[in-house]
């Protein structure tokens, strides 16, 4: 964690976790309440955005298990917008804390591409994928697809209980 201060008042703003440094496919910034990530879809930039969802969502006041709910929403978005786009796309990741809820968006730039449920049933013990929208459902109800600068945002929002 690292203390702000207001630049010549010595006012504690406060304390936020410190991101790791940005490298060629990955580079993070602070916002209010977590972080933006901006990505080239790979698995580095993927564990490094999932492992920071939950200690940035834990820092900020969110609970362990809303923590681990938006790690697995980040993994699934991101593995999504890979199947949808491809190889080494580039991804925007939020995610933040405001006030009583938790803030999931990835960015992706095919906005024509939007996500679909597949004919799997959410029981299947035969299936090996086709459930991500189904859970995604039950764990962020209410998610949405609206049109971003650079194609689509998906946007999920979970108690931060």
């Amino acid at each position: 964690m690292t203390t702000l201060t207001v630049s010549g008042t010595g006012t504690m703003v406060a304390d936020r976790p410190v991101l790791p440094a940005s490298v060629p496919g990955l580079h993070l910034r602070h916002r209010a309440g977590g972080f933006v990530a901006h990505i080239t879809a790979s698995e580095f930039a993927f564990s490094t955005v999932r492992g920071l969802t939950v200690s940035a969502l834990t820092a900020y006041g969110a609970g362990q298990a809303t923590a681990d709910t938006a790690e697995w929403l980040v993994s699934e978005l991101l593995g999504n917008a890979v199947r949808a786009c491809g190889d080494h796309v580039p991804l925007v990741v939020e995610v933040y804390v405001t006030g009583r809820t938790v803030q999931v968006n990835v960015h992706d730039p095919a906005a024509d591409l939007l996500p679909h449920r597949s004919a799997v049933a959410m029981d299947s013990d035969n299936a090996e994928s086709g459930r991500g929208l189904g859970l995604l459902d039950m764990l962020a109800p209410g998610w949405d697809v609206v049109s971003s600068p650079v194609g689509k945002q998906i946007r999920c929002q979970i108690d931060a209980r």
